[in-house]
């Protein structure tokens, strides 16, 4: 209990609240837990991803048009724009819960995978255990880092990915096989993503992507939308996007070098592009991730 306490009350709490930092880590405890249950927030999307680890107590989630309740231990991933509500509720007197929220561009190479892993299954039942106990401490270990006068988010960056890679172990062995279309669906988006992730970078469209997997750019599109409501150059874009959002964060190079390397022949008509998805220039975009983590 001792390092619940250490933390308890550390800053005022709100699910809906708005991100200042690439990456942000709250322990929610019993007082706000009791906060949340007497007066639940409406269901909303956010234009990060959220990741949530509960410990002790109960989850009821609102997602994807339906309510799921789950005891814990559990893990929930909300990808960026999906409608949901979380109701924790305690059990047993207790309730616990880790609170993970980050930017896309944060783990950009594991970013879209997490998209194709949970798009059905947002809420994934855990076991008690060693392996939980780690996710745990890993969730710790990034809370620790953030405290640091001066955080070092290259650190948080790979406790991230290895808490998910650590998630991703323990959904294998509880998964269960779906059936017929969806479960073909599912294979067809998630090869999609495998391949875009390897090509992103070339200035390839829709064709290209339906040719590797052999099947029309009109089905790719269908399956695209069923499955994140986008197209496909909807979602080569946003990838597009994301890398740009990494490098102008943590490289020194160019406008024109992070363009070039996205396949965008042209300056002008990259931070075009990049206005237009994020509302902002390049240069605006890294000169507020500077103010933000300096």
């Amino acid at each position: 209990m001792r390092f619940y306490n250490e933390i308890k009350d550390t800053r005022e709490f709100s699910i809906l609240a708005s991100m200042n930092q690439p990456f942000e880590i709250y322990l929610l405890t019993e007082e706000e837990v009791k906060k949340l249950a007497d007066s639940p927030e409406d269901p909303h999307l956010h234009d990060f991803e959220e990741l949530i680890i509960c410990m002790e107590g109960t989850l009821e989630h609102f997602i994807d048009f339906k309510t799921t309740y789950f005891d814990a231990p559990l893990v929930s991933f909300v990808t960026k724009g999906k409608v949901h509500r979380v109701i924790p509720r305690q059990n047993n007197a207790n309730c616990k819960i880790w609170l993970i929220k980050f930017k896309s561009e944060f783990i950009p190479e594991t970013t879209f995978q997490l998209y194709s892993y949970y798009h059905d299954h947002a809420t994934i039942k855990m076991q008690k255990g060693e392996c939980f106990n780690r996710m745990v401490i890993l969730s710790q270990m990034m809370f620790y880092e953030t405290q640091q006068t001066t955080p070092d988010y290259s650190v948080v960056r790979h406790l991230l990915s290895a808490l998910f890679a650590m998630i991703e172990s323990e959904r294998k062995k509880t998964e269960i096989d779906e059936i017929g279309i969806q479960k073909t669906q599912n294979i067809t988006f998630k090869n999609f993503l495998k391949i875009l992730e390897e090509n992103f970078h070339r200035a390839e469209g829709v064709e290209y992507y339906a040719e590797k997997l052999f099947m029309s750019a009109r089905n790719l599109n269908l399956i695209c939308h069923n499955i994140l409501q986008k197209s496909v150059s909807e979602i080569i874009e946003t990838r597009k996007l994301i890398e740009a959002k990494n490098l102008l964060i943590n490289s020194e190079k160019t406008i024109s070098e992070i363009g070039f390397e996205l396949g965008y022949n042209e300056k002008a008509y990259f931070s075009n592009v990049f206005k237009k998805k994020s509302g902002q220039t390049p240069t605006e975009f890294r000169e507020e991730m500077k103010r933000l983590t300096s």
